[in-house]
């Protein structure tokens, strides 16, 4: 199969929602289109310093996706890309398409002077961390997510 990764255009839409769909489901998110949607229009907007890309076959059909942000490194002085996701359509598995989106990815920040892409992923999302032993380091730091209020309340939701 040849690959292709190339930045998300308007007609990618129906395609990229569905792998989205697909991220969420396996990461056992209660499916929304809602959230989909505004996601779409985040990444294709290029709004929140998002940048969407995808692997595509053949046909020019999308068959793998990746979400990236850049973040500013304040302890550092510079700034790195986040890969907040990653996602090959299951038939699609095998292929080499989340290893092109990385290197694409990596491709990507170099040519910014961003000198890191970093992700996360579940502890026990085997498949996927054989791939990123492969091409990363996993780091020391543990990652935490503090709920807070809702717009307009004060406080933290413990």
């Amino acid at each position: 199969m040849t690959l292709t990764i190339r930045p998300i255009e308007a007609r990618d839409a129906t395609v990229w929602a569905e792998l989205y769909s697909g991220y969420r489901a396996f990461y056992n998110q209660t499916p929304s289109p809602e959230i989909v949607e505004n996601a779409w229009k985040w990444i294709l907007g290029k709004e929140h310093g998002l940048l969407g890309l995808v692997a595509v076959n053949e046909s020019d059909t999308p068959i793998a996706l990746a979400n990236l942000r850049w973040f500013a490194r304040p302890d550092d002085g510079d700034f790195a890309m986040n890969l907040d996701d990653l996602f090959t359509a299951p038939e699609a598995r095998g292929t080499g398409a989340a290893s092109a989106l990385l290197r694409h990815a990596a491709s990507v920040a170099s040519s910014q002077g961003a000198n890191v892409v970093r992700w996360i992923t579940a502890a026990d999302n085997a498949t996927a961390r054989r791939l990123y032993d492969a091409k990363a380091k996993a780091t020391p730091w543990v990652t935490y997510d503090m709920k807070i209020a809702p717009k307009g309340e004060d406080g933290v939701l413990l």
